[in-house]
């Protein structure tokens, strides 16, 4: 029988997208998606690499992704989105057009892409400008691998805490126990905010101590040479 609190992480929607290889993930739809959607998307698709980039005040592309929760339904709409843009290749200009002028389950796309498009930090204004919001699956998607591959420790720090302000769950938040771990500065600002919270007479969420169980230091490794495990 397992403990009564222990969970597993699971997958999010945010960190599955960016993750997980447009192959893949064309898959994945394909094996969902009815017949007319099918062959909406390989027209989108299509249109898309024929016309990448921007072309003129709009792309072709960029009306598809418009239309992908109308075509494909909204459980799958994301996902059409993001292979969409994987298949126009917009530059990080491109793609700051697409996120600041779309709605936002566009922007949403425009950040679970930004791992498959851009190698580099040029996407960073766009997930700091998400972590502004208290759009919550806005903020799912903005802590996902682009986040944690380039978000400086002191905004990393800020996007965990606002996941927790916000009723985020932290499985969405990419590579949370490789960026947690021996991060004092986040362990202290997650002290504070239990102190906060506790003495405000509400509850302090349980992710909270999950993050705090995360930030202890890796063990120091064991020498076998020194004399009862210490060294000299």
């Amino acid at each position: 029988m397992s403990h009564p609190h222990a969970t597993q992480p699971t997958p999010t929607i945010a960190t599955g997208l960016a993750l997980t290889p447009p192959a893949e993930l064309r898959a994945r739809l394909d094996a969902h998606l009815p017949a007319a959607a099918r062959a909406w998307l390989d027209q989108a698709l299509g249109e898309a690499a024929a016309q990448p980039g921007s072309h003129g005040p709009i792309s072709v592309w960029e009306l598809r992704l418009a239309e992908a929760g109308r075509r494909c339904g909204t459980a799958h709409a994301d996902a059409a989105r993001v292979l969409i843009l994987d298949a126009a290749r917009p530059d990080a200009d491109g793609l700051t057009r697409v996120y600041h002028q779309g709605t936002a389950d566009e922007r949403r796309a425009v950040l679970h892409a930004l791992p498959h498009l851009l190698p580099g930090p040029e996407g960073l204004p766009l997930v700091e400008d998400a972590l502004r919001t208290n759009d919550t699956r806005l903020l799912a998607a903005a802590v996902g691998p682009y986040a944690a591959r380039h978000l400086s420790p002191h905004l990393w720090r800020q996007a965990v805490l606002k996941c927790l302000f916000t009723g985020v769950g932290v499985d969405s938040v990419a590579d949370l126990p490789g960026r947690a771990r021996g991060d004092t500065e986040l362990a202290r600002m997650l002290g504070d905010y239990a102190a906060e919270r506790t003495a405000a007479g509400r509850p302090v969420p349980d992710d909270l101590y999950r993050v705090l169980a995360l930030t202890e230091p890796a063990p120091a490794p064991h020498s076998t040479n020194a004399p009862h495990g210490k060294e000299s």
